[in-house]
């Protein structure tokens, strides 16, 4: 399918998503259509499960991952450092405060790439800026990261640096979806709390 077309039909499921959705009226679309297709196709829009890796290695503070899955698939495992905005609850004004701002950049993921999408249409349709989609989504994630293997004889220091990158992204996430879930509620608490303790906002 030719990508125009393909991005086409995916603004088209956003406007059917959007009639459906309980929605705030004070929000309405600063971009048409053209404009936000325009964007949709450029390879800024998106970043790969790689540069993904490296913001969790590094603990990069300038991205802000956002899992659009389900609250139940959220939790039976997600990307550590994630915050679940369910793509069903995500015109809900309680979000405002994670989507529209300027500091960090919003990295959205789901199984795929198509929900994740439809999240990027709407957040950028509605004039929130630094949108961008992990291309792929979760089954990218485990296929790149998860069962990335070296197999030869030699590699290149890319191909090095390229696979310590995955292999520790991937510790990590093991490590963290692996504790029970009173741990991870109390990880991701504690994470939340330094996280506005960091913004000045209140415990």
């Amino acid at each position: 399918m030719n990508a125009r077309i393909k991005y086409s039909v995916l603004l088209i499921g956003v406007g059917i998503i959007l009639a459906f959705l309980p929605f705030n009226a004070s929000l309405s679309f600063r971009l048409k259509p053209s404009e936000l297709l325009a964007k949709l196709v450029a390879d800024e829009s998106y970043f790969s499960v790689d540069q993904v890796a490296r913001f969790l290695n590094n603990e990069d503070s300038t991205g802000q991952l956002i899992d659009v899955r389900s609250t139940g698939q959220f939790k039976e495992c997600n990307i550590p450092g994630s915050i679940n905005i369910p793509f069903s609850d995500f015109t809900n004004p309680l979000w405002e405060g994670y989507l529209n701002q300027k500091e960090m950049k919003n990295i959205y993921y789901g199984n795929d790439g198509q929900t994740a999408s439809y999240a990027w249409a709407i957040a950028t349709g509605l004039g929130y800026g630094n949108n961008f989609v992990m291309k792929g989504g979760l089954n990218e994630w485990f296929k790149t990261v998860m069962l990335s293997q070296f197999s030869g004889e030699k590699i290149t220091p890319l191909e090095n640096a390229r696979f310590e990158n995955r292999l520790n992204a991937r510790k990590v996430f093991t490590q963290v979806n692996s504790l029970p879930d009173s741990l991870k509620t109390k990880y991701f608490n504690a994470k939340r709390l330094i996280e506005s303790k960091l913004d000045g906002g209140c415990e």
